[in-house]
């Protein structure tokens, strides 16, 4: 599934994931190491022509782990321990771009956005195709655990019973259409 899709079919969902993915300009990425243990790495996000684009370093162990198994995890920065701004993440698929003239046109965006001059042939470049969103967020105040997972269209709150526990799902609507 395409970014676009999201910002058509959920467009709150989305508007949260583009200040939490882009806003920082770095996001968390899970790969799958060769003996099967996952890989965290920071890299940089793109939103354009309507999906989330990743660029690596040519030859990098992530990008080599993504042309090895596609499934990918892209998280977004944790910026507090309370965790009141969330956290977004997305589970997909990292689809390469090999095309010499995609890359050109991802390369130019990527200068005139960040100033950042990527070398066409020289980094990796993959397209995220979405399985599914979740964002979760606490309440600082109330311990209360708020969840938004799509597809699926399950939205609920976990209230605080303690500082370390939640009750069981209750209905809740903020983000879903």
């Amino acid at each position: 599934m395409h970014w676009h899709d999201i910002q058509t079919q959920q467009p709150q969902l989305a508007e949260v994931g583009l200040r939490m993915l882009a806003g920082p300009g770095v996001v968390l990425v899970a790969t799958i190491r060769r003996d099967g243990t996952p890989r965290i790495s920071p890299v940089e996000p793109m939103f354009w022509r309507s999906d989330l684009w990743l660029a690596m370093g040519w030859l990098s162990r992530k990008a080599q782990d993504l042309r090895r198994d596609p499934r990918i995890l892209v998280h977004s920065i944790v910026t507090s321990r309370e965790g009141t701004a969330g956290e977004y993440k997305l589970r997909g698929r990292a689809v390469p771009e090999p095309d010499p003239q995609v890359q050109q046109d991802y390369a130019r965006a990527v200068a005139e956005q960040i100033g950042w001059e990527p070398e066409v042939g020289r980094f990796h470049l993959f397209w995220i195709d979405l399985n599914d969103i979740t964002f979760v967020r606490w309440d600082n105040a109330t311990n209360d655990q708020y969840l938004t997972r799509w597809p699926g269209n399950q939205e609920f709150v976990r209230r605080g019973t303690s500082a370390t526990s939640n009750g069981p799902p209750e209905p809740y609507s903020e983000l879903l259409v």
